[in-house]
């Protein structure tokens, strides 16, 4: 398990308590207790080797328990609360119990016990109406809802954004609002629930064109952010009408976000890809991969596989490893295949190219869009092997061709009737000698 989620609130973890009998007689001091022992209950010991405790997975329902018994502890405190008992102290009550229940959603996730953890954020949300900071709460709920992501049931995930949805407008909290919005509409893009996320991004655009007291260079970001989200589901359900008009539309914003901007010049490759426009579709991979690359999103290199790719299809004779800022990815072991690939391929070595392509094969097609595109690169590089292999004779086998280019006599012979539809060659195929013949040369 992961010891960050247990030490984001600052704490300290000295588990040692020694308390004089009037301390104990303080409600407030007896809650305290109770949260610092329910923490220590879930961490080893310190280690003078290490610099955090570690977590102790067998511990954790019993953790559940302490902290509950926190919950308990702060709630009838702050119900029946003495006249002896400061409000302050009632407010610091207030905060350990909404730390409590922060943990024990955490552990109940951890757990696998959704509908619990769901139990007990519902029972959290209140807190931040009254008891911590604003910026506290929504760092809260956003590191909340990052990890919610990875539950594996779509139903409790849903339940979690649609909660916090409710819970802040009551607060009127319109900035979180979009934010959590923009969350769950990149969460149902990667559930491709197209139709629910269509829903979310009509409510984004809404609210990023309302009028309102929010900074409007803010909501400029976020409308960028709600094209950008617009554009990947364009893309991937196909829509090449609405893609074009969503990639048209100029969003006024100074602070446009580098990830975004990579996203939006991705989608525009792959647009141009599906159009057959190569260089178009070169110019906006080139981008995208610049603007991953300041961001350091990961990304970034299979962006530069779309761009070789582009660059292959389009029988570009320069090199895309040339550019200084492609140039520093030639070695990179994720990259390797590729690179090979493009120098087999300018050099239309034919056989060279297939083996590589073979050994890479599952690496390279695990993607659909180079599953998609990939064939188009094998056609275009036997086309051009073709091309070469004709050239001296008037009068050709076509099964001898098709050893020359390591390609079945019907490929060659698709092949070769592809490249005189198309007018590379003036020739014509006899059918009875099973051989190419060309009318000049």
């Amino acid at each position: 398990m992961s010891d960050d989620f247990m030490l984001e609130d600052g704490d300290d973890y000295d588990f040692d308590f020694e308390n004089s009998d009037e301390d104990l007689n303080d409600p407030n001091i007896a809650l305290e207790n109770q949260y610092y022992t329910a923490k220590a209950g879930v961490f080893d010991e310190w280690s003078r080797s290490t610099e955090l405790p570690g977590v102790k997975d067998d511990s954790l329902p019993e953790a559940l328990g302490a902290f509950g018994a926190v919950i308990n502890m702060e709630s009838v405190k702050t119900e029946c609360i003495d006249p002896t008992v400061t409000l302050q102290n009632t407010a610091i009550g207030r905060a350990r119990g909404f730390k409590a229940l922060k943990q024990m959603i955490k552990i109940n996730g951890q757990l696998g016990r959704l509908q619990e953890a769901l139990r007990c954020y519902e029972h959290l949300l209140p807190y931040v109406k009254e008891t911590v900071t604003r910026n506290y709460s929504e760092k809260t709920l956003n590191s909340i809802l990052d990890r919610v992501a990875a539950y594996d049931d779509p139903s409790v995930v849903k339940r979690f954004y649609a909660v916090t949805l409710q819970a802040l407008k009551e607060l009127q909290n319109e900035r979180l609002s979009v934010k959590t919005n923009l969350k769950l509409a990149a969460l149902l893009l990667h559930q491709h629930d197209y139709t629910s996320m269509k829903e979310i991004i009509a409510q984004l655009h809404h609210a990023c064109t309302r009028k309102s007291e929010d900074d409007d260079q803010l909501k400029g970001t976020h409308m960028l952010e709600t094209y950008a989200l617009e554009i990947q589901l364009y893309t991937e359900i196909g829509d090449l009408k609405a893609l074009k008009h969503g990639i048209c539309l100029e969003v006024q914003s100074a602070i446009p976000h580098p990830r975004i901007m990579g996203i939006i010049y991705e989608c525009g490759g792959k647009m141009f890809m599906d159009e057959e426009n190569w260089p178009a579709a070169q110019t906006d991979f080139f981008e995208a991969f610049k603007n991953y690359d300041e961001a350091g999103s990961p990304q970034r290199i299979q962006v530069l596989k779309y761009l070789v790719l582009a660059n292959m299809l389009s029988q570009s004779t320069i090199d895309p490893f040339s550019s200084p800022e492609t140039q520093a990815y030639r070695n990179d072991p994720d990259i390797q295949a590729m690179t090979n690939l493009v120098t087999h391929y300018q050099k239309q070595q034919v056989r060279e190219f297939e083996q590589v392509f073979k050994a890479h094969e599952i690496s390279i097609m695990r993607d659909p869009f180079m599953t998609k595109h990939m064939g188009g690169v094998l056609t275009t590089i036997r086309s051009q092997a073709l091309l070469n292999a004709v050239k001296p004779y008037t009068r050709v086998a076509i099964d001898h061709l098709a050893k020359m280019v390591n390609v079945s006599t019907a490929v060659a012979k698709e092949l070769l009737v592809m490249l005189i539809l198309d007018e590379k060659i003036d020739a014509r195929i006899n059918q009875v000698d099973k051989c190419l013949e060309i009318i000049q040369r």
